[in-house]
Parts: structure tokens; C-alpha cells; sequence
């Protein structure tokens, strides 16, 4: 599994580079602090394949990596090789990047 890093994510941000971003926390998770992207719940991201970039990169996220990772195992299974995950999720985003973020 491929992962980047909150530093090469924010990179990406600030040269405006076409990625998708794909938050796969839970609704009430994402009412507490958000970083941008597409919400897929974890559990529905198998049934959104079709919103799901096959040609650019795709960087998955959630509270921590451990979802977003199991997430890009699951899509590298369905023939995806364009996932990374954010290693440390949102935690890890407002811990060095965006400060103001609630943590959680």
C-alpha cells in the first residue's frame, strides 16, 4: 500500500496539482472538522467505485490511517493503482498542518 504523508498533501494543495481527496470517516465525524475532499463512508466506497478516479491520484483519508488504509487495500484489490493513504489521517493534518482543526 502507498502512503503520503500531511506535508506532501498539503504540497499537492498548494500547487493545485488534479487529485481526488476521499474522506471515508463517518457523518458525524466529518461535523466535527473537515480538510476538503468527497465524503465515502467506509462502508459505502465499494458501492461509489464509479466516483472514484481510475487516472488520477487518489488520496484516502480518516481519523487515523487505519480505515483509509484497510480502504486502499480493498481498492487495490479492484484493480486500483493510483491510492495512497494519508498516513495519520486528520489527526495527523491538524496536528501539522491546519491547527485549528478540532481534534477528536
Amino acid at each position: 500500500m502507498k502512503e503520503i504523508t500531511v506535508i506532501e498533501l498539503k504540497k499537492l494543495k498548494d500547487t493545485e496539482v488534479d487529485f481526488q481527496l476521499i474522506d471515508v470517516r463517518e457523518g458525524h465525524e466529518v461535523e466535527i472538522c473537515v480538510m476538503g475532499g468527497e465524503h465515502i463512508p467506509m462502508g459505502d466506497v465499494l458501492d461509489n467505485l464509479d466516483k472514484i478516479s481510475k487516472t488520477k491520484q487518489v488520496i484516502v483519508h480518516c481519523r487515523s490511517g487505519a480505515r483509509s488504509g484497510a480502504i486502499c487495500q480493498a481498492l487495490e484489490k479492484e484493480g486500483y493503482t493510483n491510492v495512497y493513504n494519508l498516513k495519520g489521517g486528520i489527526i495527523a493534518w491538524a496536528t501539522d498542518v491546519d491547527t485549528t482543526l478540532t481534534k477528536y
